[in-house]
């Protein structure tokens, strides 16, 4: 089985911010309160580009469980209610 050019890549701030599309203080919260994978080296974080793709799908599997962010039900479930 053979790995995919990016699969041992170790990415920076900076590079997961950009990768992301977000600013490096959000990247910085979110690591320094474990929500996002990441480790220390020489206490500088770093982050592994594999790891980050995992919890990109994660996230996104969490959303479609979850619904939106208002608390409606993702499309064509019912709601409370038993409403569609």
């Amino acid at each position: 089985m053979s790995k995919s050019p990016n699969e041992g890549e170790i990415l920076t701030i900076k590079e997961v911010a950009e990768y992301l599309k977000v600013t490096e203080r959000t990247i910085y919260r979110l690591a320094a309160v474990k929500k996002i994978p990441a480790f220390k080296v020489g206490g500088t974080w770093r982050f592994s580009r594999a790891e980050i793709d995992g919890w990109i799908k994660q996230q996104s599997s969490e959303t479609l469980d979850m619904g939106d962010e208002n608390g409606n039900p993702p499309q064509g479930q019912p709601n409370k209610r038993g409403r569609k």
